[in-house]
């Protein structure tokens, strides 16, 4: 039973799995049992020596069997030895060869002497110098390598017939040779390719790739605090994710593990105890997840613009589509997606905005005739973009993920402004504002990852009825979400004076302590900005004053995302364009603006209003008592106890407003009847209201 172990440029030193059956091919590998297990990678030639010495968790410099002042002194010939043949005459006049020739080394010395501290600790191992055995030619466009499989097959034979069998192999990542026989490497993510290579080459059974991060998240956790590590990827899902910016395999070095079929262990090495991410083909991925996760990562590519090119003259032209990207192709200039209307009559696509001033000139230079005849309006540069993206095969199986994820950042106030989904609908690609990157990556993230519904809740007003509704929240958190899958978190709680947010949520077992240690002066509008900067999409404050300060921000906030539930009258029976402004907000928009508790409490009347508004009924008449406060005085009051001692009754038993003289003087009944008024349509302002005072 073969292991091998392939020394990368870049990364950490792997340790020793437990080796694992495999198939054979091959004239010599009938003799032998081919696997590559693991690749282990080093970020430099020093750090690939010491590592060498330490070559597992368990094994410390002090142990190292070669000895600290050993290692001490290989590492410092070696570098000698690099520092006099980089500043060779040569190299001043060096090559691509021989700068290949020279990065390789690296690779060279750790292998070596990790294969030599290997046998000391009576390893049955071979080194490998894989420079004998893989033959690759540069692709194209100088980027990457292709392997010559037959060849490289051909010469492993002849490697183990030379070297014979052995338990262990540790071989060199990252470098190869040309079919000229000059030295080369296999250019970026060359170890993790020479590790997928060589499984390949292997007929592995299985294949790790050992590095310092726990596995593949489902988003970039920088961004996304709690994005989660996937137990497990397709492989076209780890190209899509790659392409789009992602920590994980480049696309190319999928590709020999996906011939044959060879599942990708993405571990790490500092965390061995994580089981990492399992890359698989489909019918296996299927297998491993149940088909767990629709989607599975997101990602963004961040400081793009788009390019638009549009004119009446461009519908039904074949080869519009082919000149703008030829042209662009032509200037060197990469495309990072694709939008086009059935119509034709507008192209857009996105690249990098360091090449968008270059996509412009080429593309105003192609179509110059086009544009002064008319037929083209113009090329227009749209600068501060993003791109974000939602990959999952899943996504085929499943009706709605596209609305849905539209529908997270239409809650988040995330404007989109081109879209591009393959029919293959491997991934759902939107083009937003530079400035919402990280919002909507959180917005559809929690979406989908989260909980079906989180809410996140602000509540201004920590009085009497906030303090309750705070209470009401903590008590039945846990069955919200256990019994209707909604997970309410309270962002942010303030009062005139002071504040409190945390973007994660208050605990609200101790958050009066909280409020006392942590609270910040009041400011409504950061309050404002500290819930619409968070991750969770769908946003609310609950306003629970009497006060004019937090209506005259309720537009901001539904700018913002935020919907409103209030009972405070102020902004209903406020100044008139300031209410019309909202309520058109609201029309306008997927934010809401819930006002139902401003009149009659906790009764539906204006609910009821409005259904019989929108069946075409009128109203000709509301009647009713609409001030609880004076009918509770009312029915107390007999002349054996002062008015004003009632008075301070009702106040504490609540039913009063924050200041008993809006009941008294007939304001707050005022304040209702102008409500109710605006709900029937009749646009009138509250001092149109003939009002008696009591006192």
């Amino acid at each position: 039973m073969l292991q091998a172990i392939c020394i990368g440029e870049h990364g950490t030193p792997g340790a020793w799995p437990a080796a694992q059956r495999c198939s054979s091919s091959g004239t010599a590998a009938n003799s032998r049992q081919r696997l590559l297990h693991c690749t282990v990678q080093c970020k430099s030639a020093v750090t690939a020596l010491m590592a060498a010495c330490c070559m597992s968790a368990q094994l410390s410099l002090q142990s190292c069997r070669l000895g600290k002042h050993l290692c001490m002194h290989i590492v410092q010939r070696l570098l000698m030895y690099w520092c006099r043949l980089w500043h060779s005459p040569a190299a001043g006049m060096a090559t691509d060869a021989f700068v290949d020739f020279v990065v390789g080394h690296g690779e060279l010395w750790s292998a070596q002497l990790l294969a030599a501290t290997c046998k000391q600790m009576g390893a049955d191992v071979a080194f490998m110098d894989t420079r004998d055995v893989l033959v690759v030619s540069p692709t194209s466009d100088g980027t990457s390598v292709d392997l010559d499989e037959d060849a490289s097959n051909t010469r492993l034979d002849e490697w183990f017939s030379k070297h014979g069998n052995h338990k262990l192999v540790i071989a060199t990542g990252f470098i190869a040779k040309n079919h000229k026989g000059q030295a080369t490497t296999l250019k970026r993510n060359g170890s993790d390719f020479s590790a997928t290579i060589m499984g390949a080459l292997f007929r592995s059974g299985h294949i790790t790739i050992w590095t310092d991060v726990d596995g593949v998240y489902s988003a970039d956790p920088r961004k996304v605090p709690e994005a989660v590590c996937l137990p497990s990827l397709t492989y076209h899902e780890a190209w899509e994710l790659s392409y789009f910016g992602a920590n994980v395999l480049h696309p190319r070095t999928t590709l020999p593990a996906m011939k044959y079929s060879i599942p990708i262990a993405i571990r790490n090495f500092f965390n061995q105890a994580a089981p990492g991410t399992q890359v698989l083909d489909l019918e296996a991925e299927q297998k491993f997840s149940n088909g767990a996760a629709t989607i599975k990562g997101f990602a963004t590519i961040d400081n793009v613009c788009l390019i638009n090119i549009e004119g009446t003259g461009m519908v039904g032209v074949p080869g519009i589509a082919s000149a703008v990207f030829s042209t662009v192709r032509d200037a060197g200039v990469n495309v990072i997606m694709i939008s086009q209307a059935s119509s034709e009559h507008s192209i857009c696509f996105a690249v990098k905005a360091g090449e968008g001033d270059m996509a412009v000139a080429v593309l105003k230079k192609r179509f110059t005739d086009s544009i002064s005849a008319g037929r083209v309006s113009g090329v227009e540069r749209i600068d501060n973009c993003c791109v974000l993206a939602a990959v999952g095969q899943g996504m085929v199986r499943r009706k709605g993920v596209a609305a849905t994820m539209m529908g997270a950042l239409a809650k988040a106030n995330v404007n989109i402004k081109a879209l591009a989904q393959g029919s293959s609908e491997y991934n759902i690609t939107v083009l937003i504002d530079q400035k919402d990157s990280e919002r909507a990556l959180r917005a559809v993230h929690s979406r989908f990852y989260l909980s079906d519904v989180p809410i996140g809740v602000g509540i201004v007003g920590p009085g009497l009825i906030g303090g309750t509704l705070i209470e009401q929240l903590r008590e039945q958190a846990q069955q919200l979400r256990e019994e209707f899958n909604i997970d309410i978190r309270v962002l942010g709680i303030a009062d005139s004076k002071h504040m409190l947010t945390s973007e994660g949520g208050i605990d609200l077992s101790n958050w009066r302590q909280q409020w006392e240690t942590n609270k910040q002066p009041s400011n409504l509008q950061a309050f404002g900005d500290a819930l619409a900067s968070g991750y969770i999409p769908n946003l609310a404050i609950v306003d629970c004053t009497a006060s004019d300060a937090p209506p005259a921000n309720y537009l901001e906030w539904m700018g913002k995302g935020i919907n409103i539930i209030t009972p405070n009258k102020k902004l209903g029976s406020g100044p008139l364009e300031r209410y019309q402004a909202v309520r058109r907000m609201q029309r306008e928009s997927y934010i809401h603006f819930f006002y139902e508790g401003t009149v009659g409490a906790g009764l539906p009347i204006i609910g009821t209003l409005k259904h019989l508004l929108e069946t075409g009924d009128k109203a000709q008449l509301v009647e009713g008592i609409f001030s609880g406060t004076l009918s509770y005085i009312f029915n107390t009051f007999s002349g054996s106890q002062p008015f004003s001692e009632i008075v301070k009754d009702a106040k504490a038993q609540g039913y009063t407003e924050p200041d008993p003289r809006d009941d008294l003087s007939g304001t707050d009944v005022a304040r209702k009847v102008a409500i109710l008024a605006r709900e029937c349509g009749l646009m009138l302002e509250l001092d149109d209201i003939p009002v008696e005072s009591l006192v």
